[in-house]
């Protein structure tokens, strides 16, 4: 299960979001029992969020935090991941992509660190 936690400000559409989150996960051979949370936030938070956990302070584009015991609410749940959204535009613009195409790729990256 994919669980999507956005301001209203972030223009994401979580419907497709979705559905090309879950090819990636079957791709990557992930359980589709488990949960993954992915939390767009804008860049003071990810500044914290970084200085904290990584001691940069830098608002980096995406942050992912594997869950040791994987039961919340009696659902078996991987992680979190945290993308920084106006850092994904930067991103977006930067390598003259499509804003949800460089989405995927930070969540597709998320993801890959749950995993390892």
């Amino acid at each position: 299960m994919i669980n999507f936690v956005s301001s209203s400000r972030y223009k994401i559409n979580k419907k497709s979001l979705k559905v090309l989150v879950s090819e990636i996960i079957s791709k990557l051979d992930v359980s589709p029992d488990l949960t993954i949370n992915v939390i767009f936030i804008g860049r003071n938070k990810m500044r914290e969020l970084a200085l904290s956990y990584k001691k940069e302070e830098v608002a980096l584009p995406v942050l992912s935090f594997p869950y040791k015991e994987e039961i919340l609410e009696g659902e078996p749940i991987l992680g979190e991941i945290f993308i920084c959204y106006p850092q994904a535009i930067l991103l977006a613009a930067e390598r003259n992509r499509k804003v949800e195409e460089t989405i995927l790729g930070l969540i597709k990256h998320g993801i890959e660190n749950l995993i390892k």
